[in-house]
Parts: C-alpha cells; sequence; structure tokens
C-alpha cells in the first residue's frame, strides 16, 4: 500500500518539477533585517578534515542531486555550547564514524509551518535523501551553511536566513511568503540519531515556528508528499508510526519535539502568543 493511505485526507501528490538551483530570492537584499557585517578574521577557519571526503563503493548509487549537496554544503561545526568550532562537509557530518569518533556536532535548524486554520504543514522526505529517506517529518529540517548571511547569531538571524533559502529549495515557498522576521525561534535541542548504520544525525538544532498561507511547489528531489495536519490528525499519525502500521515512520528529530514540545506550542500557535514560549537560553539535551 502506498504512503499515501496513511491518512484519511487527501495527500498532495507531486509532479516533476524543475526548481531554479539559484536561491537568490533568498538574499540578503529580501530580508527586513540588518546583516551585521562580519569580519572574516571573526569566523572560525578551521576545518574537521583537510582535503576532500574520502568515499567508499556503495557511494557510487548516490543520487546526483544528494550527492553535490553533500560534497559543496559546508556545515557549521559547533559545541554543546553552540559556540561555533569550525566547519566540515555535509558528508563528513553524517557518517556515523565520524559522529562517533571525532564528536563532530553540526547547527541544524527545524521549520514548523502553519497556514491560518493553525494546520501543521508535513512532508515525507524523498527516497533519494541519504538519511532517513521516506520518513514523514515537520515541514523543512535542514542546516545553515557555514556563510556569512547563515553564521549571524543575533536573534538566530543567520539560522533564519537559511530556513528561508531551504523552504525554497525544498518546497518552492518564496521568499516573500515566509519573510525572515516572521519566524519565532522558540528554542534549541541537541540529539544523536543513526539512519541506517552508514549515516546518521548529530545536530543541535534550532526549532523555528512560522504561521502563513503560502503556495507550495514541492522539489521532487527533496520531497515525495506533502500534507497539512490538524493536532487530532497528528496524534492519529503518531499512533500508527508507534503500532508500525504500513511501514509509516517519523524522523528522530520530530518525534523528539512532538514528544517533548509540540503540543503545548501548538496551544500558542493558536492563540497567537507564541513570543510567550520562547526560550532560547536552554539547549534541550534529548
Amino acid at each position: 500500500m502506498s504512503a499515501s493511505s496513511l491518512f484519511n485526507l487527501p495527500l498532495i501528490r507531486l509532479r516533476s518539477l524543475t526548481l531554479s538551483s539559484s536561491s537568490s530570492s533568498s538574499s540578503s537584499s529580501s530580508f527586513r533585517f540588518a546583516h551585521r557585517s562580519l569580519s572574516p578574521r571573526k569566523l572560525p577557519s578551521f576545518r574537521a578534515f583537510s582535503g576532500a571526503a574520502m568515499t567508499d563503493t556503495k557511494d557510487a548509487g548516490m543520487d546526483a542531486v544528494q550527492r553535490r549537496l553533500m560534497f559543496e554544503d559546508e556545515c557549521i561545526l559547533v559545541d554543546e555550547t553552540d559556540r561555533v568550532v569550525g566547519h566540515d562537509s555535509k558528508y563528513n557530518c553524517h557518517l556515523m564514524e565520524n559522529i562517533e569518533s571525532k564528536n563532530l556536532l553540526h547547527r541544524a535548524f527545524s521549520v514548523f509551518l502553519f497556514n491560518s486554520k493553525y494546520e501543521l504543514l508535513l512532508q515525507q522526505r524523498s527516497n533519494t535523501k541519504v538519511t532517513f529517506p521516506l520518513v514523514w517529518t515537520n515541514t523543512c529540517c535542514s542546516h545553515p551553511l557555514y556563510r556569512e548571511s547563515e553564521l549571524i547569531q543575533e536573534n538566530a538571524l543567520g539560522v533564519r536566513n537559511a530556513a528561508q533559502r531551504k523552504l525554497l529549495d525544498e518546497l518552492g515557498i518564496v521568499a516573500e511568503d515566509v519573510p525572515v522576521n516572521e519566524f519565532t525561534a522558540l528554542g534549541r535541542m541537541l540529539y544523536k540519531a543513526p539512519s541506517d548504520g552508514k549515516w546518521g544525525e548529530h545536530e543541535l538544532d534550532y526549532l523555528l515556528f512560522i504561521v502563513r498561507d503560502v503556495k507550495v511547489q514541492p522539489n521532487p528531489d527533496e520531497v515525495a508528499e506533502i500534507k497539512y495536519v490538524s493536532r487530532e490528525e497528528l496524534k492519529e499519525l503518531v499512533k500508527k508510526a508507534d503500532a508500525g502500521e504500513e511501514g509509516l515512520k517519523l524522523s528522530p528529530w520530530f518525534r523528539l519535539v512532538v514528544d517533548n514540545f509540540l503540543m503545548k506550542w501548538w496551544d500558542h500557535v493558536e492563540k497567537g502568543t507564541l513570543g510567550e514560549a520562547i526560550d532560547m537560553k536552554t539547549i534541550h539535551k534529548l
């Protein structure tokens, strides 16, 4: 049975879409926040591994788009206090061997986008994703990159810039529909999760909430399916995942947010009081 039968509401099926590889619409000129200029000497230049990442024969079958991202994207390495300590390729940062032996930890973000009916937009990750393919998760999950606009720590602006960029890349949501100053950074969590033995996650994850009605045009290289769910529909989804029905799986980071934060934060979404839930001082180790 297909993943679409997991829900009682109609799914939005994807057509082949070609999105521009350029993310110029998310350039700093479109932000309402003023970017603080960072001197190059203030940016840590340490790279965890010198030279190119080594691959093995198993990587030969990696999807071309995902392979490019694995080697071109430079993640931000941090310590457990979220202090920037360097950078390395997405490939190196997601190898469980490096996570376990070198304790590589990188900065990430998870976007939770609600529409005006207070329904949460979920995505099923593409089957070409290297980590956690075909699992259901929150609206968008990715990494700020080691670039000036995404390293800005004041008011989590760098992470917000990255979130705007990836909402376009993954879901075709244009920058004008998700202004940077509309994201609310509610908190941070630190977690580790293996994917398939070789790959995994070790992230310090910023949890970003936004309430906007948007036009969604998913990128099939990133997303298999999407769906808006109410609070009650999400609870049913979690029950199905727990029961292992029809092979349904949730991403580990999404499940951590559901179990620890989401329902009480959903109350604030509906009441328009998200500001009362903000706690950016605590890093929750889950």
